[in-house]
């Protein structure tokens, strides 16, 4: 398990507050983590910095729903 110690955690700004959401942890020079914002103790999963930055860059690039 990848060290998580100092993230910092964030919801997306488009976040509704419905408590759907998931943060995102992207401060940590080797990891990216991801948990579930009604759950902030439980499971996490962690991407390694240019594989989150390759799957934000292709969201980017996909056409918008709605």
């Amino acid at each position: 398990m990848p060290d998580l110690t100092g993230a910092v955690w964030r919801k997306s700004t488009r976040s509704n507050n419905g408590g759907n959401c998931v943060e995102v942890a992207d401060n940590l020079s080797a990891v990216v983590g991801l948990r579930d914002s009604k759950d902030p103790t439980g499971s996490t999963l962690t991407f390694a910095p240019n594989a989150w930055a390759t799957f934000i860059q292709s969201i980017k690039q996909q056409p918008s729903q709605g």
